[in-house]
């Protein structure tokens, strides 16, 4: 209630909403954030209907509002007409960000509830300008925006264009993306770190590194078994790659290649995105002045012989991390992480949500605070 109070004392003449999600009691903390000073105080939709009247007769008392936030509700289009009957004052349409992660869209949602109710509509949920815009144009009466703003490095730029695309909207019609296409875009500028981070550390290949210094791989895997130097379905894999695949190969040997310039000319010439080889590389010479990317174990003159043992697209295990024919291969100078392809949406969002709180990071070194005092260390350390 605090943080309420100290926003009231700045800000005395604006609106402010207290997100308390209240899910019990509703009399009590309704008007705990009343006396703190706020405007609307938020309680969930999936509260019990004696919860939300107990909030609602609570903010009649106090002279405040209240906005039911649809995060998570079962059947939430009939759960609005419900919520209005009960007498609340606003609905939210709300993905969260757990549920954002796996594609979950509040635009879609709110689509449907906003001619269903006759009380004012807000959404809230991943919003940046773009999104915005498509919800104002769609009937929302209030958008609520947190980390496109308080994540920026800039705050004050970020909210002054949230505010231009909420006051004029754009009548441009969204283009919608492949779900690969999204899923590529997204992973294009995240570094393997982020992405390491976001997955809580799982999916990072062991021992493999970049041939080509400050070459990225973005791509879906065609995984190869192979036998210690045996080229022959690595070889192969390049015929059965499609343009934007990896090619991943399990080779087991740190003294003879399955793969070399001929091979990386090959595919490239395909169109493949990128090359990993748990064991050796060979022609690093004649590697480094083509354009693919090509991580491997390390690097050797002796070439294997074309003997055709092995498979082409089955489950391997490729520096010490399982990959699927279809998993997103990402590569840099970092190193390479797999990312199982059933997850992948989910993973890219999480990764880019991970690269935005970084760079608010160094934002804030940058003008002068350690690295500790940004972390707040000394809070978080187990006592």
């Amino acid at each position: 209630m605090n943080v309420i109070r100290k926003l009231r004392e700045s800000f005395p003449d604006r609106t402010i909403v207290a997100d308390m999600k209240i899910a019990d009691t509703g009399a009590m903390e309704v008007e705990m954030g009343a006396k703190a000073g706020a405007d609307i105080i938020v309680i969930l939709a999936s509260a019990d209907d004696s919860t939300i009247q107990e909030a609602v007769r609570a903010a009649k008392k106090y002279g405040v509002r209240i906005m039911a936030d649809l995060i998570s509700a079962n059947e939430p289009v009939s759960r609005s007409a419900e919520l209005e009957s009960l007498g609340v004052d606003y609905i939210n349409v709300h993905a969260g960000i757990d549920q954002q992660m796996t594609g979950q869209d509040s635009l879609a949602l709110m689509k449907q509830i906003v001619n269903k109710v006759n009380i004012p509509v807000a959404i809230a949920g991943g919003l940046d300008s773009g999104s915005c815009s498509d919800a104002v144009s769609a009937g929302a009466d209030i958008v609520i925006v947190g980390g496109n703003i308080v994540r920026s490095s800039d705050v004050t730029a970020s909210a002054k264009v949230i505010r231009e695309s909420v006051d004029s909207p754009s009548s441009a019609p969204v283009v919608k993306r492949s779900i690969d296409a999204e899923i590529r875009s997204i992973l294009e500028g995240i570094s393997t770190a982020n992405i390491s981070d976001a997955m809580h550390r799982k999916g990072a290949m062991q021992d493999i590194s970049s041939m080509l210094p400050g070459k990225r791989m973005i791509g879906t895997a065609v995984t190869v078994q192979t036998f210690k130097g045996d080229w022959a379905k690595a070889v192969e894999a390049i015929d059965e790659a499609k343009e934007g695949d990896v090619i991943v190969i399990y080779n087991g040997s740190r003294h003879v290649a399955p793969w070399g310039g001929l091979a990386t000319l090959s595919a490239l010439n395909k169109g493949v995105a990128g090359v990993v080889i748990d064991g050796a590389v060979r022609d690093i010479d004649d590697i480094r002045t083509m354009d693919l990317p090509v991580f491997a174990t390390c690097y050797v003159p002796n070439a294997g012989e074309p003997k055709g043992f092995g498979e082409i697209n089955s489950e391997i295990i490729c520096g010490n991390q399982t990959v699927r024919p279809g998993d997103y291969i990402v590569g840099d100078d970092n190193g390479v992480v797999v990312i199982p392809k059933e997850r992948a949406y989910e993973i890219a969002r999480r990764s880019k949500e991970v690269e935005k709180t970084e760079l608010r990071l160094f934002e804030e070194i940058r003008r002068g605070s350690t690295l500790s005092e940004v972390m707040q260390l000394k809070k978080w350390e187990k006592h």
